[in-house]
């Protein structure tokens, strides 16, 4: 089996020949030839420059022998296009025109996936260099992050502004969550045209939500998004953190692959997930920072809960900015090696 094989069918629960493994946040800072790119551009310039894309998506797929290749980009591109500024500053995103009332959200435009041409340029060009070596995946935010976001006017801890709205103007909640499923479901159809050969959609603050809340205001906008993917549709993956308590609500998106961060066994989680469904992740990032005998234990649990197929070996958030290349390396190695091992009993 080649390379290029094992993350496709570990996405439709196929055997493999050893799991498959890519790190989320993989193009990042914790690179030196990332930061030596950024070193001569900010990172939204990064997003916006097809071959830049192109040339730090494709850094970690040889550094680390990852099984697929993400897009470089932000959720929040597509966010700018319909008509939000958004600022990339040190401290993360933010939003300095807060999306709070009707006449804002009207203010906002459904995407047009012209307006963001430079990241479908980038798709075609990362395909065309990757030469079917790995697959690639595209991305999008989920609609209840993104809303997020938009009210909060950007990072929350309490999130009081979004939940504010849904709870005293759901009417406007649904209209503006609407508003971005449609938009991400014309932006992931824009990524599969350009040649995406996987999506993952990232709901990343939908730990926040009570289950009930997240089935009103989060599970039907998802599953528009997944929806709107042109037939036969390509894998779909979808990721929260802190959403141990929503697992069965994920996989009722219609996503193909449910992602699971470090606070739940991954054992138990497919227990839950019931048989059938492929899961993606769970080791903890910082396990990183572990020598390599603890770290290889760690990821020999997480590989004995999960089993030896539909499953796809991820960390259980984004690679940390302060991670040693070699853990990472070391990581995947591991990964391969036991997963090998594992597949020919």
């Amino acid at each position: 089996m080649s390379r290029a094989d094992r993350f496709l069918r570990a996405c439709r629960g196929l055997p493999v020949d050893t799991t498959p493994v890519w790190i989320m946040r993989q193009a990042g800072r914790y690179l030196p030839e990332y930061q030596a790119v950024r070193s001569r551009v900010g990172f939204l310039e990064l997003c916006k420059r097809p071959d830049l894309a192109t040339e730090v998506t494709l850094q970690p797929v040889d550094r680390l022998g990852v099984d697929a290749a993400i897009l470089f980009s932000d959720i929040l591109i597509p966010v700018e296009a319909m008509g939000a500024p958004v600022i990339m500053g040190d401290a993360g995103p933010s939003l300095p025109e807060p999306v709070r009332d009707e006449s804002a959200i009207d203010r906002l435009r459904v995407l047009e996936p012209e307006s963001v041409g430079f990241v479908l340029d980038a798709v075609r060009m990362i395909r065309a260099a990757l030469s079917d070596q790995v697959p690639l995946i595209g991305f999008s935010g989920a609609p209840f992050t993104l809303a997020s976001y938009l009210v909060e006017g950007g990072g929350s801890k309490s999130f009081i502004e979004i939940k504010r709205l849904m709870f005293q103007r759901p009417e406007l909640a649904h209209r503006l969550l609407d508003k971005l499923a449609k938009s991400m479901g014309r932006y992931l159809a824009a990524q599969v045209g350009a040649g995406a050969q996987v999506v993952q959609i990232f709901d990343s603050w939908a730990g926040v939500l009570a289950p009930e809340d997240y089935e009103t205001f989060a599970l039907p906008y998802t599953r528009q998004v997944i929806e709107a993917l042109p037939a036969p549709r390509v894998p779909v993956i979808i990721f929260g953190t802190e959403t141990a308590g929503l697992l069965e609500r994920l996989r009722d998106t219609g996503a193909d692959v449910v992602g699971v961060d470090w606070r739940i066994e991954i054992d138990v989680a497919r227990a839950r997930l019931g048989p059938g469904v492929p899961v993606q992740g769970n080791l903890d990032p910082c396990a990183l920072f572990l020598p390599r005998e603890h770290l290889a234990r760690r990821v020999e649990d997480v590989l004995r809960r999960a089993g030896p197929s539909g499953h796809i070996f991820n960390l259980g958030h984004g690679i940390l900015p302060p991670t040693p290349v070699d853990s990472a390396i070391a990581m995947v190695d591991i990964v391969h090696e036991r997963g090998r091992a594992r597949a020919s009993q």
